[in-house]
């Protein structure tokens, strides 16, 4: 698949490999330089795996400092860098060039400090979003932001994508969660931004850096904020006998003021991929499910899903199933956090993520089928319904080239149906190289500009985390910043 363009390799930098390895060897140990092509091979793409590059080397530093030596060094010999979490990426925010060094955070897995008194946790970048959970849970506390990836995915990549998860709807996505991090930036300055406090003086960088995508320097430790688990939560399964009536469903409860802490969306083809390989219970004789969990004391959930059933009712649900246990409750989790994995059993597939108004869910479903329909191909509907964050799973086989081209030209059709419906290209995987190219359905010229400008006063000579997020033509770069 050659849809999207990658730039040249830049002839100098690659002439001076071995100068260049030998240089990041005097500044971190052996264990933590990865040089042979054999194991520069596991950086050479993320989660987006339609597209690979393989790196000029690989770094996996251990501290703040090391981070910044070799960013300094990187930053001297003009060498452009890839910062990379876990590699989870769906948008190929981590895929690197050859002539790029790949700096990772895998080493930086430290849990720092937590402080139940003021709810914080002090975490390095390399952490996972469930291990802080495992860590605080005893004392009965969480961290909110539950991408599917928990279990992988790292503090480092959600701050750069902003990421969000089932439970984003009560709690926020990643901004909402972070109080403070340590950045480094590209000439190898260490700097912090935010803290421990509530708030911060001045501009808001932290909102500026968190969905940054790595452009504006490497993330190496933050400050997160833990939150006190709830009494009880409850996951209820309402079927459907169609799309746009649970579509419906969801606008109208939304539209209500409910606020559940989790309401997440599948249609026939998700419900029966994920039911065969979770065995969660899931109702079969449906053409769309909703999980809507809600949470509190006995009587809180009681009260609010009296509320949710009324207005479901209104909208033709045919099943509703309560979770009795917490054997139940986490198999119905498992199927929906397993759906991506489950998918790729039967199929390859390119996952979406646009986000739209809930009132426009009805529609836009209707829309992505009659879509994907039209260039002779299936999706899978799987996604955060309550706040109208879309993961339409596209399925092709990446081995014929006319499919896979044709998921890449359905995907895009379905993005700019998000953004022309009053939402927009990304709701958690951010851009990458995957809607780079879309970047001006969404924006004009002077708000790409704009937005180059703010990236160009971080790293002016635009080394950090190349190719991705704006269109390469140059149009929108041409005088930013310069």
């Amino acid at each position: 698949m050659n849809a999207i363009a990658f730039p040249k390799p830049d002839p100098g930098i690659m002439e001076r490999r071995e100068t260049i390895v030998a240089g990041l060897a005097v500044l971190l140990p052996p264990e933590c330089l990865v040089t042979t092509e054999d194991e520069r091979r596991a950086f050479e793409t993320d989660a987006f795996t339609a597209y690979r590059r393989m790196p000029l080397a690989v770094a996996l530093p251990r501290t703040t400092n090391e981070v910044a030596a070799v960013m300094a060094y990187c930053h001297r010999e003009g060498v452009p860098v890839v910062p990379r979490g876990a590699g989870t990426s769906l948008a190929g925010g981590a895929i690197p060039q050859e002539d790029a060094v790949v700096i990772g955070v895998s080493k930086m897995n430290r849990i720092l400090d937590i402080n139940f008194g003021d709810r914080i946790a002090h975490v390095q970048a390399g952490v996972t979003n469930l291990a802080i959970t495992n860590a605080v849970a005893t004392e009965g506390f969480f961290y909110a932001p539950d991408p599917s990836s928990q279990l992988a995915c790292t503090i480092a990549g959600n701050i750069a994508m902003n990421s969000g998860g089932a439970h984003c709807l009560k709690y926020g996505v990643t901004t909402n969660n972070i109080l403070g991090v340590t950045m480094v930036l590209v000439d190898g300055t260490v700097v912090e931004i935010g803290g421990e406090a509530m708030d911060a003086p001045g501009y808001d960088l932290l909102g500026l850096v968190c969905g940054s995508e790595g452009q504006l320097g490497i993330i190496t430790e933050a400050h997160v904020r833990i939150l006190r688990a709830a009494e009880g939560a409850r996951p209820v399964l309402f079927g459907f006998p169609t799309s746009v009536e649970a579509g419906e469903a969801v606008a109208a409860i939304i539209g209500a003021g409910i606020v559940p802490v989790a309401m997440e969306f599948m249609d026939k083809p998700a419900i029966e991929i994920c039911e065969a390989f979770a065995k969660a219970g899931y109702p079969m004789d449906v053409e769309a499910l909703l999980i809507i969990e809600v949470e509190g004391s006995e009587e809180e959930m009681d009260a609010a899903l009296a509320r949710i059933i009324a207005i479901a009712k209104t909208h033709g649900v045919k099943t509703i199933k309560e979770s009795k246990s917490a054997m139940e409750t986490a198999a119905i989790w498992k199927g929906r956090k397993s759906a991506f994995g489950a998918t790729g059993r039967i199929a390859d597939y390119i996952c979406m993520d646009g986000t739209i108004p809930t009132g426009q869910l009805p529609h836009v479903l209707k829309r992505i089928d009659e879509i994907v329909k039209s260039y002779g191909l299936r999706v899978a509907n799987v996604f955060h319904a309550g706040d109208g964050n879309l993961h339409p799973l596209i399925l092709y086989n990446c081995n014929d080239p006319v499919e896979a081209r044709k998921a890449e030209d359905a995907g895009n059709d379905i993005l700019k149906l998000c953004v022309e419906v009053g939402g927009c290209l990304t709701g958690e995987h951010g851009v990458g190289i995957e809607k780079r190219d879309l970047m001006r359905h969404q924006f004009n010229e002077a708000d790409l500009h704009q937005q180059m400008r703010v990236r160009a006063a971080f790293d002016d000579d635009w080394i950090l985390n190349p190719a991705k997020v704006f269109p390469l033509d140059g149009r929108a770069r041409d005088g930013a910043g310069r």
